[in-house]
């Protein structure tokens, strides 16, 4: 089957209501994807996003939006410190050729040191008593004790440079007497802004625009990432897949799915780049056909070695190390066998030819048709193996801007749910937007390929974030109060 006739089969099955066209919102993200950066909350990715949009002040000039997360589960009570960005780690954003992972510019963000930029050592607040107690309300005034900053450094083939110095990090959310300005009256976090105006001041205080026109912004945000995670774990527990052994009505359509990330925060870093700046390449979709875009993947890196003192004698030394990376969602948490884990975080996508095979022989497959008794196929999955090889987001940068989530023809499913952006999917595997369903994608992806000629619905029964999106830069929900946040019972 082409490329062309598998497109031009999934848009007939949308128009004729395909079971996953009607059906309700596994890919699996990245919150904890192997056993070494397990150990290392701080550099641990949780999730990438990439996709065509406008500068946040200018609706007329198209950027590249791209917002990195890590920190999984991060608690929004967990004070008097709560989540920093280590000071010791350094957090990549790669531009890629979009076709073999090569690198072609590199933005890097360090931040300043967690035990230092403190107004005031004698007391137990880092936040609400600086020289002065009460509500902050400018980033770094006398109420925030502790201010993070952070610098960029821009490299490309031909030179490197610092971009951005001394940008400040937005503040956690303590709770209203302390962060009022991220919540309502009665201390629930507000998301879902539509413009810069209405997005909250800290947030709108964090967007740095550098001289060199990228805009950033680095800070906690809500978590993005919807998804029956523990579901998925508990060996594809059937409140997410139904257990009538009939792909034909689908599998994980019928609600009972529980978002296991709801309530917990993330750590935030994000670029706007305008689209002129990018560096195009040539690649093929096994959806679209030819395209034209850049590759995106996040990186974490670590100095080879830690020499441990007192806090002031602890060393960072030798050269940085990748310890951590992510494209795609799934791919590494969800279909990468136990050995290969740690060895993947730490090569770049030119070299994962060697972890090709686990796309083409996708374990979820054989999961489900042993828990399931279905006929997925399970090998010689070069659809799959076009999508997750090399492992970098593919983005079409010739495109429009894409559709946020307020537009009545978001889907939540992109192409596979009639949301096109100039004939090719606006939402992931083109890219990836706030929003997107990247588990019943995924999923459903694994369930129907290679050939594609019918469409199987198959998800987890999580549909929707437990927050809104904003729609303005960076995006991201508005972190979750310490003080009155809420988790699933």
């Amino acid at each position: 089957m082409t490329m062309k006739s598998v497109f031009s089969t999934v848009v007939l099955a949308m128009l004729a209501g395909s079971a996953l066209a009607a059906g309700e919102g596994v890919a699996i993200s990245s919150h904890s994807d192997a056993p070494l950066i397990k150990q290392d909350p701080q550099a641990n990715l949780t999730d990438v996003y990439a996709f065509v949009g406008t500068r946040y002040d200018d609706p007329s000039d198209r950027v590249l939006n791209v917002v990195v997360s890590v920190r999984p589960f991060s608690e929004p009570g967990d004070g008097p410190h709560y989540d920093r960005f280590a000071d010791d780690a350094r957090y990549s954003i790669h531009i890629t050729d979009p076709a073999t992972g090569e690198e072609r510019m590199r933005y890097d963000f360090q931040f300043s040191a967690v035990d230092m930029g403190h107004k005031n050592l004698d007391t137990i607040l880092s936040y609400g008593l600086g020289t002065e107690p009460g509500a902050i309300k400018t980033i770094g005034d006398a109420r925030q004790n502790f201010t993070q900053a952070y610098s960029i450094t821009k490299s490309t083939d031909r030179k490197s440079a610092v971009i951005g110095k001394g940008l400040l990090v937005a503040p956690p959310n303590v709770g209203n007497n302390v962060t009022p300005l991220y919540n309502d009256k009665d201390g629930r976090a507000v998301s879902g802004a539509v413009d810069l105006a209405t997005l909250d001041s800290y947030t709108r205080q964090a967007i740095s625009p550098l001289a060199s026109g990228e805009v950033s912004f680095a800070g906690p945000r809500e978590d993005s990432f919807y998804a029956d995670i523990p579901g998925v774990f508990d060996l594809l527990n059937v409140r997410i897949l139904d257990n009538n052994n009939d792909l034909d009505d689908g599998l994980g359509q019928d609600g009972g799915g529980v978002d296991g990330f709801k309530g917990f925060n993330v750590l935030s870093f994000a670029l706007q780049i305008p689209i002129d700046e990018l560096p195009a390449g040539k690649f093929d979709s096994v959806f679209f056909g030819p395209q034209e875009g850049v590759g995106v993947y996040a990186s974490v890196s670590r100095r080879r070695v830690r020499v441990l003192g007192a806090a002031s004698g602890t060393r960072n030394l030798g050269p940085w190390v990748q310890i951590n990376r992510l494209g795609n969602p799934l791919f590494n948490e969800g279909l990468v066998a136990l050995r290969d884990k740690d060895d993947y975080n730490m090569v770049s996508p030119t070299g994962d030819a060697r972890f090709a095979t686990y796309a083409s022989n996708p374990e979820l497959a054989r999961l489900i048709n042993f828990v399931h008794n279905t006929q997925i196929v399970e090998s010689g999955r070069a659809d799959l193996e076009n999508i997750f090889i090399p492992d970098v987001l593919r983005v079409n940068t010739t495109t429009d801007p894409v559709r946020l989530d307020d537009d009545p023809n978001f889907s939540r499913l992109g192409f596979l749910g009639g949301d096109t952006t100039n004939g090719i999917s606006s939402g992931w595997p083109n890219g990836r937007r706030f929003g997107d369903d990247v588990v019943d994608i995924a999923l459903t992806a694994i369930a129907s390929g290679p050939s594609f000629d019918v469409i199987i619905a198959v998800g987890d029964n999580v549909e929707a974030n437990d927050a809104l999106f904003n729609l303005v830069f960076p995006y991201a929900g508005t972190p979750n109060s310490g003080a009155f946040n809420r988790k699933d019972p």
